[in-house]
């Protein structure tokens, strides 16, 4: 371990953040400078700042505090009626004692989990721009198929994340001059480019506050589907995050988020539209599903990943339409 300054924050305005790494629960950073492949010179502790741990009303959504803990939001009642969507997506995610540290913002900003970002001996444009990228030639299976670039083809781990754009989440940033601004997720994350080491927008001295979520789509059936090599504590393979509202048999909005495929959540929104004023069928589900993967993978290893993206997606929607609904598949709804 290298030596580092320790600063404790007790507001959002805090010089030290504009020079130092925010921690908070520290589930991802510690292990990453454990490794080195991070090395601060300051970290600035910002568990003691007030207003962000908590949950409150937000017109007729939800605020959610950026160090609000990701057991504490899976299991808020508000969230499991209106947004349950949520909480299965991080209950889908890490340990039990991962989810009581971890928190909300530190959830969105965690780091990939490509074994070439972890591996110091191992070229990495993400950890080190202009080094180069070993996993172009390396092994890849857990890499992205979506939104990569010739510098990086890393995914995004976070299962809350995708969970989130799904809904259409926005994301609350202090400014370090103290401007407050609200952008939707999606666009808190940044294509790779020949930058893969900036994963967001976020610049020196910006600090997540909250998340926004939306009012609750009441009545809509919402999944989050995840695949991954063994049942509980993995990272997911792909994921399908899906909130759909129905008449009858037709599918009048989709509201889609794919993780573990791209550097950051996954939208298409051709790929909604497709579905929404159509009944729902397997026809259907099968068309939409090849348009969604009509690219091929960037890496050879990542080519199953598209038959399986399209197999998730579409048991993802015959579990949601009426289609499951005639099996006996429990499905989670919105309440009024």
């Amino acid at each position: 371990m290298r030596p580092f300054d320790y600063f404790r924050a007790t507001a959002t305005g805090d010089a030290a953040m504009a020079s130092g790494q925010i921690i908070a629960g520290g589930t991802n950073l510690l292990d990453l400078m454990k490794i080195q492949v991070v090395n601060p010179e300051t970290l600035v502790d910002i568990t003691r700042i007030e207003g962000l741990s908590e949950i409150v009303c937000h017109g007729d959504g939800l605020r959610i505090g950026a160090l609000v803990t990701n057991t504490a939001l899976a299991h808020d009642t508000r969230v499991r009626a209106g947004w349950p969507l949520l909480s299965r997506a991080i209950l889908a995610g890490a340990s039990a004692q991962i989810r009581n540290k971890a928190t909300t913002g530190g959830n969105l900003l965690q780091r990939t989990r490509c074994p070439y970002f972890y591996d110091t001996s191992q070229p990495c444009n993400k950890r080190t721009p202009g080094e180069g990228c070993a996993a172009q030639g390396g092994s890849g299976r857990m890499l992205a198929i979506f939104g990569t670039s010739e510098h990086c083809l890393a995914a995004h781990p976070s299962d809350m994340a995708v969970a989130l754009t799904a809904l259409q989440a926005e994301v609350e940033i202090r400014a370090r001059k103290g401007d407050l601004r609200r952008i939707p997720i999606q666009q808190l994350y940044r294509e790779p480019g020949d930058r893969p080491d900036r994963d967001t927008v976020l610049e020196a001295g910006d600090i997540i506050t909250a998340v926004i979520l939306p009012a609750p789509l009441i009545g809509s059936r919402q999944v989050y589907r995840k695949v991954r090599d063994r049942a509980s504590y993995a990272f997911g393979l792909v994921s399908v995050a899906a909130a759909i509202e129905m008449e009858g048999d037709t599918i009048m909005r989709a509201h889609l988020s794919y993780g573990s495929v791209a550097p950051h959540p996954w939208t298409d929104d051709a790929v909604a539209e497709m579905l929404e004023g159509q009944a729902a069928s397997d026809a259907l589900f099968a068309n939409v599903a090849d348009a969604l993967i009509s690219e091929g993978a960037p890496h050879p290893d990542t080519e199953y990943k598209r038959t399986l993206l399209r197999r998730t997606f579409i048991a993802t929607l015959r579990q949601l339409t009426v289609l499951a609904d005639r099996s006996g598949t429990d499905i989670a709804r919105t309440q009024a």
